[in-house]
């Protein structure tokens, strides 16, 4: 029998077979190490720090939740929040800015030498934000800057189901760009000396559970994969997974996805403490 050449032995069945078992070993260790519990504790950073929070919004009720819980935001924590909402949904577009102009007024209503008391200020959901990126000490009080970001709907209502994969990679590409940097439609002028910070991954993901999120959050996970310009090895896009209040026993469809994935998934039902191995109950949070 005529020896092996290495042309024929790297071609062969068993080499080919063993390359493949150490691929999907590779790969499969790599997505443990990107899932929870393994990651490291974010770094901690003060108030005023350049720091982006990125929300999700959906149409009509989701957004109507989100906002609620997060209506004790402390905008210092926060410096520049990203709005992404999904192509033709004027009205979570609309609230977003409600909800902007209501943190203005209330920074403006705060004296300028108000001191943050980081033990007691933020409470419920927003309480739960502050442990996600650890803040620490205090700074003098500012609303930061925001911007709304627009992506393609992944799947149009009545949609075929052979045209949805193409939809959902250029939501995919959209949210690629979206994470990567604010949309340059930033509709508060970012800080010329926080400008390099902000225009940056986010450093928290927020959402409470429309399409769009799994589809930014799988992003997400595919940057941290590669850890592409240090998306992971920086310790950015956490992630967090608000179930809805209307979610008494069952998880949606988005939470069943999400449940292992996200960093941390609270529900508002105490009947779903523990769901998935992984679900918060804190209380209702709306």
């Amino acid at each position: 029998m005529a020896p092996y050449t290495p042309l024929a032995l790297i071609t062969s069945y068993s080499f080919l077979l063993a390359a493949a078992l150490v691929a999907v070993l590779a790969i499969t260790l790599r997505l443990l190490a990107l899932f929870p519990p393994h990651r490291l504790p974010p770094p901690q950073r003060r108030i005023g720090t350049p720091t982006r929070l990125l929300v999700v919004l959906g149409s009509g009720g989701h957004t109507a939740e989100m906002l609620a819980a997060l209506r004790d935001l402390d905008p210092r924590k926060y410096t520049h929040r990203t709005y992404v909402i999904s192509s033709g949904d004027a009205f979570s577009a609309e609230k977003a800015v409600e909800f902007e102009k209501k943190l203005e007024l209330k920074g403006v209503a705060k004296q300028p030498d108000q001191r943050a008391d980081t033990n007691g200020q933020m409470q419920k959901c927003s309480s739960t934000l502050q442990t996600s990126t650890r803040v620490a000490d205090a700074a003098p009080a500012g609303t930061g800057s925001y911007d709304i970001a627009i992506v393609p709907r992944a799947r149009r209502i009545h949609q075929s189901l052979l045209s949805t994969p193409f939809s959902a990679l250029r939501c995919l590409w959209a949210c690629f760009d979206i994470l990567r940097a604010p949309s340059i439609t930033t509709t508060v002028p970012l800080p010329k000396w926080s400008a390099a910070e902000l225009y940056n991954y986010p450093d928290l993901i927020i959402t409470n559970g429309p399409a769009t999120a799994v589809i930014i959050i799988l992003a997400s996970l595919i940057l941290r994969f590669f850890d592409v310009k240090g998306a992971n090895s920086r310790g950015k896009m956490r992630t967090m997974y608000l179930e809805s209040w209307a979610r008494v026993k069952r998880l949606s469809l988005s939470g069943k996805l999400l449940v292992r994935i996200v960093d941390r998934f609270l529900v508002q039902w105490e009947g779903l403490q523990g769901v998935g191995g992984r679900g918060e109950f804190l209380g209702v949070l709306v």
